[in-house]
C-alpha cells in the first residue's frame, strides 16, 4: 500500500527584505506626516509675525 503523504506548510521566519521595506515605508509615511505638522506651524508663526509687523494686530499683557 502506498502511504498518502500530507503536506504541511512549514513555518517560516519573517522575511528580512519584506521587514526592511515595511520599515521604510512606515517611517516615510510618518516622516512625511511630522513634515507636515512642522510647515503648518511655520506658517502659522509667520502669518502671526507678517500681521504683528503691519500693526494688524497687537500684544498687549493683561495686569
Amino acid at each position: 500500500m502506498a502511504g498518502h503523504k500530507v503536506v504541511h506548510a512549514a513555518l517560516k521566519g519573517p522575511s528580512v527584505i519584506k521587514e526592511i521595506g515595511l520599515g521604510i515605508a512606515l517611517g516615510l509615511v510618518c516622516g512625511g506626516m511630522w513634515k507636515t505638522m512642522q510647515w503648518e506651524g511655520q506658517r502659522k508663526a509667520r502669518t502671526f509675525y507678517d500681521l504683528l509687523e503691519k500693526g494688524e494686530i497687537s500684544i498687549t499683557s493683561q495686569e
